[in-house]
Protein backbone atom coordinates (compact mmCIF):
# COMPACT_ATOMS: atom_id res chain seq x y z
CA UNK A 1 0.00 0.00 0.00
CA UNK A 2 1.37 3.41 -1.00
CA UNK A 3 2.36 5.40 2.15
CA UNK A 4 0.42 8.56 3.03
CA UNK A 5 3.54 10.67 2.55
CA UNK A 6 4.04 9.44 -1.02
CA UNK A 7 0.40 10.12 -1.93
CA UNK A 8 0.68 13.62 -0.49
CA UNK A 9 3.89 14.26 -2.46
CA UNK A 10 2.15 13.15 -5.66
CA UNK A 11 -0.67 15.58 -5.00
CA UNK A 12 1.73 18.42 -4.10
CA UNK A 13 3.73 17.89 -7.32
CA UNK A 14 1.01 17.11 -9.87
CA UNK A 15 -2.34 18.00 -8.26
CA UNK A 16 -3.29 14.34 -8.66
CA UNK A 17 -6.92 13.97 -7.69
CA UNK A 18 -6.57 10.18 -7.49
CA UNK A 19 -3.80 10.46 -4.88
CA UNK A 20 -5.76 12.95 -2.77
CA UNK A 21 -8.94 10.89 -3.09
CA UNK A 22 -7.11 7.85 -1.69
CA UNK A 23 -5.92 9.89 1.31
CA UNK A 24 -9.47 11.07 1.99
CA UNK A 25 -10.81 7.52 1.64
CA UNK A 26 -8.27 6.21 4.19
CA UNK A 27 -8.92 8.82 6.85
CA UNK A 28 -12.45 10.18 6.33
CA UNK A 29 -14.02 7.87 8.94
CA UNK A 30 -11.47 8.89 11.60
CA UNK A 31 -11.89 12.64 10.94
CA UNK A 32 -15.68 12.50 10.62
CA UNK A 33 -16.11 10.45 13.83
CA UNK A 34 -13.83 12.72 15.88
CA UNK A 35 -15.73 15.76 14.63
CA UNK A 36 -19.13 14.14 15.24
CA UNK A 37 -18.36 13.52 18.91
CA UNK A 38 -17.24 17.09 19.52
CA UNK A 39 -20.19 18.77 17.80
CA UNK A 40 -22.63 16.71 19.90
CA UNK A 41 -23.79 14.49 17.06
CA UNK A 42 -24.65 17.29 14.58
CA UNK A 43 -23.94 15.57 11.24
CA UNK A 44 -23.96 18.83 9.24
CA UNK A 45 -21.38 20.46 11.53
CA UNK A 46 -19.28 17.27 11.49
CA UNK A 47 -19.19 17.32 7.68
CA UNK A 48 -18.19 21.01 7.76
CA UNK A 49 -15.35 20.17 10.14
CA UNK A 50 -14.19 17.33 7.88
CA UNK A 51 -14.31 19.69 4.91
CA UNK A 52 -12.13 22.22 6.78
CA UNK A 53 -9.58 19.56 7.79
CA UNK A 54 -9.14 18.10 4.29
CA UNK A 55 -9.02 21.56 2.72
CA UNK A 56 -6.18 22.41 5.11
CA UNK A 57 -4.52 19.12 4.16
CA UNK A 58 -4.68 20.04 0.46
CA UNK A 59 -3.36 23.55 1.18
CA UNK A 60 -0.42 22.27 3.29
CA UNK A 61 0.32 19.21 1.15
CA UNK A 62 3.92 20.18 0.41
CA UNK A 63 5.00 20.70 4.04
CA UNK A 64 3.01 17.75 5.43
CA UNK A 65 4.42 15.32 2.84
CA UNK A 66 7.51 14.93 5.04
CA UNK A 67 5.42 13.11 7.70
CA UNK A 68 5.48 9.33 7.65
CA UNK A 69 1.83 9.14 8.75
CA UNK A 70 -0.98 11.71 8.72
CA UNK A 71 -3.24 10.06 11.32
CA UNK A 72 -2.14 12.18 14.29
CA UNK A 73 -2.16 15.45 12.34
CA UNK A 74 -5.66 14.81 10.96
CA UNK A 75 -7.03 13.82 14.37
CA UNK A 76 -5.60 16.91 16.07
CA UNK A 77 -6.75 19.18 13.22
CA UNK A 78 -10.27 17.77 13.54
CA UNK A 79 -10.16 18.46 17.29
CA UNK A 80 -9.23 22.13 16.88
CA UNK A 81 -11.46 22.71 13.84
CA UNK A 82 -14.45 21.26 15.69
CA UNK A 83 -13.73 23.38 18.78
CA UNK A 84 -13.51 26.51 16.64
CA UNK A 85 -16.75 25.69 14.83
CA UNK A 86 -18.56 25.01 18.10
CA UNK A 87 -17.42 28.36 19.49
CA UNK A 88 -18.66 30.07 16.34
CA UNK A 89 -22.04 28.37 16.58
CA UNK A 90 -22.30 29.35 20.23
CA UNK A 91 -21.60 33.00 19.47
CA UNK A 92 -24.07 32.99 16.61
CA UNK A 93 -26.82 31.50 18.76
CA UNK A 94 -25.82 33.68 21.73
CA UNK A 95 -25.77 30.80 24.16
CA UNK A 96 -23.37 28.34 25.74
CA UNK A 97 -23.60 24.57 25.52
CA UNK A 98 -21.53 22.09 27.50
CA UNK A 99 -20.51 19.04 25.46
CA UNK A 100 -20.20 16.59 28.37
CA UNK A 101 -22.49 14.92 30.90
CA UNK A 102 -23.09 16.45 34.35
CA UNK A 103 -20.82 14.91 37.03
CA UNK A 104 -23.74 14.13 39.36
CA UNK A 105 -25.58 12.09 36.76
CA UNK A 106 -26.12 8.66 38.29
CA UNK A 107 -28.25 6.83 35.72
CA UNK A 108 -26.61 3.61 34.47
CA UNK A 109 -24.85 4.11 31.14
CA UNK A 110 -23.09 1.87 28.62
CA UNK A 111 -19.30 2.12 28.76
CA UNK A 112 -19.13 3.98 25.44
CA UNK A 113 -21.65 6.58 26.59
CA UNK A 114 -19.38 7.27 29.58
CA UNK A 115 -16.29 7.72 27.44
CA UNK A 116 -17.73 9.43 24.35
CA UNK A 117 -18.19 13.01 25.68
CA UNK A 118 -14.60 13.31 26.96
CA UNK A 119 -12.64 10.87 24.79
CA UNK A 120 -11.14 13.47 22.46
CA UNK A 121 -10.21 15.89 25.27
CA UNK A 122 -8.53 13.02 27.13
CA UNK A 123 -6.68 11.93 23.97
CA UNK A 124 -5.21 15.40 23.61
CA UNK A 125 -3.80 15.28 27.14
CA UNK A 126 -1.44 12.54 25.91
CA UNK A 127 1.90 13.25 24.27
CA UNK A 128 1.89 13.23 20.50
CA UNK A 129 3.69 9.89 20.22
CA UNK A 130 1.31 8.18 22.68
CA UNK A 131 -1.74 9.65 20.96
CA UNK A 132 -0.43 8.47 17.56
CA UNK A 133 0.06 4.94 18.87
CA UNK A 134 -3.50 4.67 20.21
CA UNK A 135 -4.95 6.17 17.03
CA UNK A 136 -3.17 3.68 14.79
CA UNK A 137 -3.95 0.65 16.98
CA UNK A 138 -7.48 1.24 18.29
CA UNK A 139 -9.01 3.94 16.07
CA UNK A 140 -7.75 2.47 12.78
CA UNK A 141 -7.47 -1.12 14.15
CA UNK A 142 -4.06 -1.73 12.59
CA UNK A 143 -1.92 -4.72 13.72
CA UNK A 144 1.16 -4.03 15.84
CA UNK A 145 3.53 -4.76 12.97
CA UNK A 146 2.00 -1.94 10.90
CA UNK A 147 1.88 0.38 13.91
CA UNK A 148 5.58 -0.23 14.43
CA UNK A 149 6.37 0.39 10.75
CA UNK A 150 4.70 3.79 10.88
CA UNK A 151 6.32 4.75 14.20
CA UNK A 152 9.77 3.44 13.27
CA UNK A 153 9.64 0.58 15.82
CA UNK A 154 9.68 -3.19 15.69
CA UNK A 155 6.53 -5.14 16.55
CA UNK A 156 7.35 -5.74 20.23
CA UNK A 157 8.38 -2.15 20.81
CA UNK A 158 5.16 -0.97 19.15
CA UNK A 159 3.14 -3.25 21.43
CA UNK A 160 4.84 -1.81 24.52
CA UNK A 161 4.34 1.77 23.27
CA UNK A 162 0.62 1.12 22.75
CA UNK A 163 0.18 -0.56 26.15
CA UNK A 164 1.92 2.29 28.00
CA UNK A 165 -0.14 4.86 26.13
CA UNK A 166 -3.34 2.99 26.94
CA UNK A 167 -2.44 2.94 30.64
CA UNK A 168 -1.87 6.71 30.56
CA UNK A 169 -5.25 7.21 28.90
CA UNK A 170 -6.92 5.00 31.51
CA UNK A 171 -5.31 7.09 34.28
CA UNK A 172 -6.70 10.27 32.71
CA UNK A 173 -10.21 8.80 32.70
CA UNK A 174 -9.81 7.57 36.27
CA UNK A 175 -8.86 11.08 37.44
CA UNK A 176 -12.07 12.28 35.84
CA UNK A 177 -14.07 9.65 37.73
CA UNK A 178 -14.76 7.51 34.66
CA UNK A 179 -14.30 3.75 34.83
CA UNK A 180 -15.53 1.01 32.51
CA UNK A 181 -16.63 -2.56 33.12
CA UNK A 182 -15.33 -3.62 29.71
CA UNK A 183 -11.72 -3.43 28.55
CA UNK A 184 -10.94 0.15 27.51
CA UNK A 185 -9.27 -1.02 24.31
CA UNK A 186 -12.35 -3.01 23.24
CA UNK A 187 -14.71 -0.07 23.86
CA UNK A 188 -12.59 2.36 21.85
CA UNK A 189 -11.90 -0.10 19.04
CA UNK A 190 -15.60 -0.94 18.62
CA UNK A 191 -17.03 2.59 18.81
CA UNK A 192 -14.45 5.33 18.18
CA UNK A 193 -14.71 5.34 14.39
CA UNK A 194 -18.10 5.33 12.66
CA UNK A 195 -18.72 4.87 8.97
CA UNK A 196 -19.30 8.12 7.10
CA UNK A 197 -21.95 8.32 4.39
CA UNK A 198 -21.06 6.60 1.10
CA UNK A 199 -20.54 9.74 -0.98
CA UNK A 200 -18.89 11.92 1.70
CA UNK A 201 -15.31 10.99 0.70
CA UNK A 202 -15.97 11.87 -2.95
CA UNK A 203 -17.59 15.18 -2.01
CA UNK A 204 -14.76 16.12 0.37
CA UNK A 205 -12.10 15.26 -2.25
CA UNK A 206 -13.47 17.52 -4.97
CA UNK A 207 -14.50 20.34 -2.63
CA UNK A 208 -11.17 20.35 -0.73
CA UNK A 209 -9.07 20.47 -3.88
CA UNK A 210 -11.27 23.18 -5.34
CA UNK A 211 -11.02 25.10 -2.04
CA UNK A 212 -7.25 25.64 -2.39
CA UNK A 213 -7.66 27.27 -5.80
CA UNK A 214 -5.45 24.99 -7.90
CA UNK A 215 -7.26 26.08 -11.02
CA UNK A 216 -7.61 22.56 -12.36
CA UNK A 217 -11.15 21.85 -11.15
CA UNK A 218 -13.95 23.78 -12.80
CA UNK A 219 -17.52 23.56 -11.58
CA UNK A 220 -18.41 21.31 -14.52
CA UNK A 221 -15.55 18.92 -13.69
CA UNK A 222 -16.58 18.70 -10.04
CA UNK A 223 -20.15 17.94 -11.06
CA UNK A 224 -18.96 15.32 -13.58
CA UNK A 225 -16.61 13.58 -11.12
CA UNK A 226 -19.33 13.50 -8.45
CA UNK A 227 -21.72 11.86 -10.90
CA UNK A 228 -19.09 9.26 -11.82
CA UNK A 229 -18.44 8.43 -8.16
CA UNK A 230 -22.15 8.18 -7.44
CA UNK A 231 -22.58 5.89 -10.44
CA UNK A 232 -19.79 3.63 -9.18
CA UNK A 233 -21.41 3.52 -5.73
CA UNK A 234 -24.67 2.53 -7.40
CA UNK A 235 -22.92 -0.45 -9.05
CA UNK A 236 -21.71 -1.66 -5.65
CA UNK A 237 -25.29 -1.87 -4.35
CA UNK A 238 -26.86 -3.03 -7.61
CA UNK A 239 -28.75 -5.87 -5.95
CA UNK A 240 -30.59 -3.56 -3.58
CA UNK A 241 -31.06 -0.90 -6.26
CA UNK A 242 -32.67 -3.40 -8.65
CA UNK A 243 -35.28 -4.24 -6.03
CA UNK A 244 -35.98 -0.56 -5.41
CA UNK A 245 -36.32 0.13 -9.14
CA UNK A 246 -38.83 -2.70 -9.54
CA UNK A 247 -40.75 -1.42 -6.53
CA UNK A 248 -40.71 2.14 -7.89
CA UNK A 249 -41.93 1.00 -11.32
CA UNK A 250 -44.78 -0.97 -9.71
CA UNK A 251 -45.80 2.05 -7.66
CA UNK A 252 -45.72 4.34 -10.69
CA UNK A 253 -47.88 1.90 -12.70
CA UNK A 254 -50.44 1.73 -9.89
CA UNK A 255 -50.53 5.49 -9.63
CA UNK A 256 -50.99 5.81 -13.41
CA UNK A 257 -53.83 3.27 -13.37
CA UNK A 258 -55.46 5.16 -10.48
CA UNK A 259 -55.26 8.43 -12.38
CA UNK A 260 -56.84 6.85 -15.47
CA UNK A 261 -59.65 5.36 -13.36
CA UNK A 262 -60.28 8.70 -11.66
CA UNK A 263 -60.50 10.40 -15.06
CA UNK A 264 -62.90 7.71 -16.28
CA UNK A 265 -65.10 8.16 -13.21
CA UNK A 266 -65.19 11.94 -13.69
CA UNK A 267 -66.21 11.52 -17.35
CA UNK A 268 -68.93 9.03 -16.45
CA UNK A 269 -70.27 11.35 -13.75
CA UNK A 270 -70.46 14.16 -16.30
CA UNK A 271 -72.31 11.88 -18.73
CA UNK A 272 -74.71 10.84 -15.95
CA UNK A 273 -75.45 14.45 -15.14
CA UNK A 274 -76.12 15.26 -18.80
CA UNK A 275 -78.45 12.28 -19.21
CA UNK A 276 -80.25 13.10 -15.97
CA UNK A 277 -80.91 16.60 -17.24
CA UNK A 278 -82.26 15.24 -20.49
CA UNK A 279 -84.52 12.83 -18.58
CA UNK A 280 -85.81 15.60 -16.37
CA UNK A 281 -86.67 17.64 -19.42
CA UNK A 282 -88.43 14.65 -20.97
CA UNK A 283 -90.52 14.03 -17.82
CA UNK A 284 -91.82 17.58 -17.93
CA UNK A 285 -93.37 16.91 -21.31
CA UNK A 286 -96.92 15.60 -20.73
CA UNK A 287 -97.50 14.19 -24.17
CA UNK A 288 -94.72 12.51 -26.03
CA UNK A 289 -94.88 10.84 -29.41
CA UNK A 290 -93.95 7.15 -29.65
CA UNK A 291 -90.46 7.97 -30.99
CA UNK A 292 -89.80 10.15 -27.95
CA UNK A 293 -90.91 7.38 -25.58
CA UNK A 294 -88.51 5.01 -27.31
CA UNK A 295 -85.67 7.53 -26.96
CA UNK A 296 -86.52 8.03 -23.28
CA UNK A 297 -86.33 4.30 -22.57
CA UNK A 298 -83.02 4.11 -24.43
CA UNK A 299 -81.57 6.99 -22.37
CA UNK A 300 -82.67 5.36 -19.13
CA UNK A 301 -80.91 2.15 -20.16
CA UNK A 302 -77.70 4.05 -20.94
CA UNK A 303 -77.84 5.76 -17.55
CA UNK A 304 -78.03 2.39 -15.80
CA UNK A 305 -75.03 1.07 -17.76
CA UNK A 306 -72.97 4.17 -16.98
CA UNK A 307 -73.83 3.97 -13.29
CA UNK A 308 -72.67 0.34 -13.15
CA UNK A 309 -69.44 1.26 -14.96
CA UNK A 310 -68.85 4.14 -12.56
CA UNK A 311 -69.29 1.84 -9.55
CA UNK A 312 -66.91 -0.75 -11.03
CA UNK A 313 -64.29 1.93 -11.77
CA UNK A 314 -64.56 3.27 -8.22
CA UNK A 315 -64.08 -0.23 -6.80
CA UNK A 316 -61.03 -0.79 -9.01
CA UNK A 317 -59.51 2.50 -7.89
CA UNK A 318 -60.04 1.62 -4.22
CA UNK A 319 -58.54 -1.85 -4.72
CA UNK A 320 -55.50 -0.34 -6.49
CA UNK A 321 -54.92 2.12 -3.63
CA UNK A 322 -55.14 -0.71 -1.08
CA UNK A 323 -52.71 -2.79 -3.14
CA UNK A 324 -50.24 0.11 -3.31
CA UNK A 325 -50.46 0.71 0.45
CA UNK A 326 -49.94 -2.99 1.17
CA UNK A 327 -46.90 -3.12 -1.14
CA UNK A 328 -45.31 -0.09 0.51
CA UNK A 329 -45.96 -1.46 4.01
CA UNK A 330 -44.51 -4.89 3.16
CA UNK A 331 -41.37 -3.37 1.62
CA UNK A 332 -40.84 -1.09 4.63
CA UNK A 333 -41.16 -4.01 7.08
CA UNK A 334 -38.79 -6.16 5.02
CA UNK A 335 -36.18 -3.38 4.75
CA UNK A 336 -36.34 -2.71 8.51
CA UNK A 337 -35.93 -6.42 9.34
CA UNK A 338 -33.01 -6.82 6.92
CA UNK A 339 -31.23 -3.74 8.32
CA UNK A 340 -31.60 -5.07 11.87
CA UNK A 341 -30.15 -8.43 10.81
CA UNK A 342 -27.16 -6.79 9.09
CA UNK A 343 -26.43 -4.62 12.15
CA UNK A 344 -26.70 -7.60 14.49
CA UNK A 345 -24.26 -9.69 12.43
CA UNK A 346 -21.79 -6.78 12.33
CA UNK A 347 -21.79 -6.68 16.15
CA UNK A 348 -21.41 -10.45 16.26
CA UNK A 349 -18.49 -10.35 13.80
CA UNK A 350 -16.66 -7.79 15.96
CA UNK A 351 -17.12 -9.87 19.10
CA UNK A 352 -15.95 -13.00 17.29
CA UNK A 353 -12.68 -11.15 16.58
CA UNK A 354 -12.43 -10.05 20.20
CA UNK A 355 -13.16 -13.63 21.28
CA UNK A 356 -10.37 -14.89 19.01
CA UNK A 357 -7.94 -12.38 20.54
CA UNK A 358 -8.72 -13.79 23.97
CA UNK A 359 -8.50 -17.46 22.88
CA UNK A 360 -5.15 -17.84 21.10
CA UNK A 361 -6.46 -16.47 17.79
CA UNK A 362 -9.15 -19.13 17.48
CA UNK A 363 -12.67 -18.23 16.35
CA UNK A 364 -15.53 -19.61 18.49
CA UNK A 365 -16.81 -23.09 17.67
CA UNK A 366 -20.40 -23.76 16.71
CA UNK A 367 -21.31 -24.41 20.37
CA UNK A 368 -19.51 -21.43 21.88
CA UNK A 369 -20.91 -19.13 19.19
CA UNK A 370 -24.35 -19.11 20.80
CA UNK A 371 -22.81 -18.59 24.23
CA UNK A 372 -21.02 -15.59 22.76
CA UNK A 373 -24.31 -14.18 21.44
CA UNK A 374 -25.94 -14.49 24.85
CA UNK A 375 -22.96 -12.94 26.65
CA UNK A 376 -22.89 -10.10 24.12
CA UNK A 377 -26.49 -9.21 24.88
CA UNK A 378 -25.76 -9.16 28.63
CA UNK A 379 -22.57 -7.09 28.43
CA UNK A 380 -23.73 -4.24 26.19
CA UNK A 381 -26.88 -2.24 26.83
CA UNK A 382 -26.75 -0.94 23.26
CA UNK A 383 -27.15 -4.55 22.03
CA UNK A 384 -30.10 -5.46 24.24
CA UNK A 385 -32.16 -6.29 21.15
CA UNK A 386 -29.37 -8.29 19.52
CA UNK A 387 -30.85 -11.71 20.25
CA UNK A 388 -34.18 -10.91 18.61
CA UNK A 389 -32.41 -9.37 15.57
CA UNK A 390 -30.08 -12.31 14.88
CA UNK A 391 -31.90 -14.95 12.81
CA UNK A 392 -31.12 -18.67 12.81
CA UNK A 393 -27.49 -18.81 11.67
CA UNK A 394 -25.02 -21.50 10.69
CA UNK A 395 -21.29 -21.78 10.11
CA UNK A 396 -19.64 -22.10 6.71
CA UNK A 397 -15.93 -22.85 6.29
CA UNK A 398 -15.57 -23.51 10.02
CA UNK A 399 -11.94 -24.13 10.84
CA UNK A 400 -10.77 -22.98 7.40
CA UNK A 401 -9.84 -19.46 8.51
CA UNK A 402 -6.58 -19.12 10.44
CA UNK A 403 -4.65 -16.18 11.84
CA UNK A 404 -1.26 -15.55 10.23
CA UNK A 405 -0.52 -12.99 12.92
CA UNK A 406 -2.62 -10.90 15.25
CA UNK A 407 -5.54 -9.36 13.32
CA UNK A 408 -4.22 -10.83 10.04
CA UNK A 409 -6.15 -13.72 8.48
CA UNK A 410 -5.07 -16.11 5.77
CA UNK A 411 -8.50 -15.98 4.06
CA UNK A 412 -10.26 -12.78 5.15
CA UNK A 413 -12.67 -12.62 2.20
CA UNK A 414 -14.57 -15.86 2.64
CA UNK A 415 -17.94 -16.47 4.30
CA UNK A 416 -18.00 -17.47 7.97
CA UNK A 417 -21.72 -17.29 8.87
CA UNK A 418 -24.99 -17.09 6.97
CA UNK A 419 -28.69 -16.96 7.64
CA UNK A 420 -29.91 -20.53 7.80
CA UNK A 421 -33.09 -19.75 5.82
CA UNK A 422 -33.23 -17.23 2.98
CA UNK A 423 -36.02 -14.61 3.06
CA UNK A 424 -38.29 -13.67 0.16
CA UNK A 425 -38.64 -9.94 -0.49
CA UNK A 426 -41.96 -8.32 -1.54
CA UNK A 427 -40.64 -7.99 -5.11
CA UNK A 428 -40.30 -11.80 -5.36
CA UNK A 429 -36.49 -12.01 -5.07
CA UNK A 430 -34.73 -13.99 -2.33
CA UNK A 431 -32.20 -12.49 0.11
CA UNK A 432 -29.66 -13.99 2.49
CA UNK A 433 -27.20 -12.15 4.76
CA UNK A 434 -23.60 -13.39 5.08
CA UNK A 435 -20.80 -12.53 7.57
CA UNK A 436 -17.25 -12.64 6.19
CA UNK A 437 -14.09 -13.51 8.11
CA UNK A 438 -12.89 -9.89 8.10
CA UNK A 439 -16.09 -8.78 9.84
CA UNK A 440 -17.83 -7.31 6.77
CA UNK A 441 -21.44 -8.18 5.97
CA UNK A 442 -23.02 -8.68 2.55
CA UNK A 443 -26.55 -9.40 1.34
CA UNK A 444 -26.81 -11.79 -1.62
CA UNK A 445 -29.83 -11.69 -3.95
CA UNK A 446 -31.25 -14.62 -5.90
CA UNK A 447 -34.17 -14.76 -8.31
CA UNK A 448 -34.88 -18.46 -7.74
CA UNK A 449 -33.87 -18.90 -4.08
CA UNK A 450 -30.62 -20.70 -4.96
CA UNK A 451 -27.32 -19.29 -3.63
CA UNK A 452 -25.00 -22.19 -4.49
CA UNK A 453 -22.98 -20.35 -7.16
CA UNK A 454 -22.56 -17.23 -4.99
CA UNK A 455 -21.49 -19.26 -1.95
CA UNK A 456 -19.05 -21.35 -3.99
CA UNK A 457 -17.36 -18.17 -5.20
CA UNK A 458 -16.94 -17.05 -1.60
CA UNK A 459 -15.96 -20.39 -0.04
CA UNK A 460 -12.44 -21.60 0.65
CA UNK A 461 -11.47 -24.84 -1.06
CA UNK A 462 -8.03 -26.20 -0.04
CA UNK A 463 -5.71 -27.34 -2.85
CA UNK A 464 -5.91 -31.08 -3.73
CA UNK A 465 -2.52 -31.83 -2.17
CA UNK A 466 -3.58 -30.57 1.27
Amino acid sequence: MTPDSELLRQFARTNSEAAFAELVRRHVNLVYSAALRQVNGDEHLAKDVAQTVFTDLARKADSLSRRETLTGWLYTSAHFAAAKMVRGENRRRDREEIFMREPNETAPEADWEKLRPTLDDAMHELKGTDREAILLRYFENQPFIQVGAKLGLNENAARMRVERALEKLRDIFTKRGITTATALASVISANAVQIASANLAATLTTASIAGVGTGTFTLMKIMTMTKIKLAFSALVVVGAATALVVQHQTQEKLRTDNAALAQQIAQQQADNESLSNRLAAADETKKLPDDSNTELLKLRGEVGVLQRQANEASQKAQAAEEKLAAALSAQAKFTTSESATINALKHLGLDMRIYAGDHNNQFPTNDSLYQLVNQLAKDYDSNKNLLQDIPAIEYLNIGAVKFISENELDHPNIVMLRERIARQAPDGTWRRVYLFADGSVQTATSYDGTFDAWEKANTYSPPPNQ
